[in-house]
C-alpha cells in the first residue's frame, strides 16, 4: 500500500502545474483523461467540436481546483483551425508541456466494396491528418521545454484489423502506431517523448454505444482473459502515466489496453 501511495504522489507531483492540450477532451475517453488531469493539478486546454456544455463543466471543475483552464472549439480536419486551437491553448495556459491526441472516429462501418473515396478520406482526415496538423502546430511550444510529452490514441483495431466494416478506421489507427514511432525519432533529440495507447473494447463511451452492438460486445468480452470490458478510466490512467514520465526512458512505444486479449 505504501508503494501505491508513493506512486500516486509522484504522478501528482509530476503533473501539477503542467499545461496540457487534450483534443476531443470533453467526451468519452477524452473526458476521462481531462478529469484525471484536473484531479492531478494540471492546467488544461479542452478541445471540443460539439460537446460545448461538457467542456465548460470541465473547465469550471478545473478552475474550482485552482487550475488554469480554457475551452477551444475547432474542426481539426482543417489546418487553420488546428493551428488556431493550439495557439489559443498555449497562449491561455502560458505554454504547452503535454499534448494528448485523442480526437478520432470510426464514422461508420463500411466494407471494402461499399467504401467511397470521400468516406475513406473523411476517416483518414479525422483520425490521422488532424493528428498531424495539431502535432505540427504544437511542436514549437513543446520543444521550448527541457522535456515534453505527446500521447496518441490508437486502437486495438490498428493491431488486429478490427471487426468487419472497420477497414478505413483500422488502417488509420495502424498508421498512428507508425506515426508515433517515427515522430519519437524526430522529436526525441529535441526533448519530446512520443508514445501511444491502443485501447481494446472500452464500453460506456459514445463510440461503442454507437458502433458496437450488445451481442458483439458480449462475444468480445468472452475472449478477454480478465473477463470484463475496459472503461474510459482504464485508458486515462495509462495516458497519464505515459504523459507524466518526463525523466523516463519510454518513447516510441504503444501501450496495449485490452485485458490481455491481444499482446505482442
Amino acid at each position: 500500500m505504501l508503494y501505491s501511495n508513493s506512486n500516486q504522489y509522484n504522478m501528482n507531483h509530476k503533473l501539477k502545474g503542467k499545461n496540457v492540450l487534450i483534443t476531443a477532451g470533453a467526451q468519452g475517453i477524452g473526458e476521462a483523461i481531462t478529469q484525471q488531469l484536473i484531479n492531478h493539478g494540471a492546467n488544461v486546454a479542452i478541445h471540443y467540436f460539439s460537446s460545448a456544455d461538457r467542456a465548460e463543466q470541465l473547465k469550471l471543475s478545473a478552475v474550482n481546483k485552482g487550475c488554469k483552464a480554457v475551452t477551444v472549439k475547432a474542426d481539426l480536419t482543417k489546418e487553420a483551425e488546428s493551428q488556431m486551437a493550439v495557439t489559443q491553448a498555449a497562449e491561455s495556459l502560458g505554454g504547452l508541456d503535454i499534448l494528448i491526441n485523442n480526437a478520432g472516429s470510426l464514422v461508420a462501418r463500411k466494407r471494402l466494396e461499399d467504401i467511397e473515396v470521400d468516406f475513406w478520406n473523411k476517416v483518414m482526415d479525422i483520425n490521422l491528418t488532424s493528428m498531424m496538423y495539431v502535432t505540427k502546430a504544437a511542436t514549437p511550444y513543446l520543444i521550448k521545454n527541457e522535456s515534453s510529452s505527446i500521447v496518441n490514441l490508437a486502437s486495438l483495431a490498428g493491431r488486429k484489423g478490427g471487426h468487419a466494416g472497420s477497414l478505413a478506421y483500422a488502417t488509420s489507427k495502424g498508421a498512428i502506431l507508425t506515426f508515433t514511432r517515427a515522430l519519437s525519432s524526430e522529436l526525441g533529440p529535441r526533448g519530446v517523448r512520443v508514445n501511444a495507447v491502443a485501447p481494446g473494447l472500452i464500453l460506456g463511451t459514445a463510440f461503442h454505444n454507437t458502433h458496437t452492438t450488445k451481442e458483439s460486445a458480449e462475444k468480445t468480452v468472452q475472449g478477454i482473459p480478465i473477463n470484463r470490458a475496459g472503461n474510459a478510466d482504464d485508458v486515462a490512467r495509462a495516458v497519464l502515466y505515459l504523459a507524466s514520465e518526463y525523466d523516463g526512458f519510454i518513447s516510441g512505444a504503444t501501450l496495449d489496453i485490452n485485458g490481455g486479449s491481444y499482446n505482442m
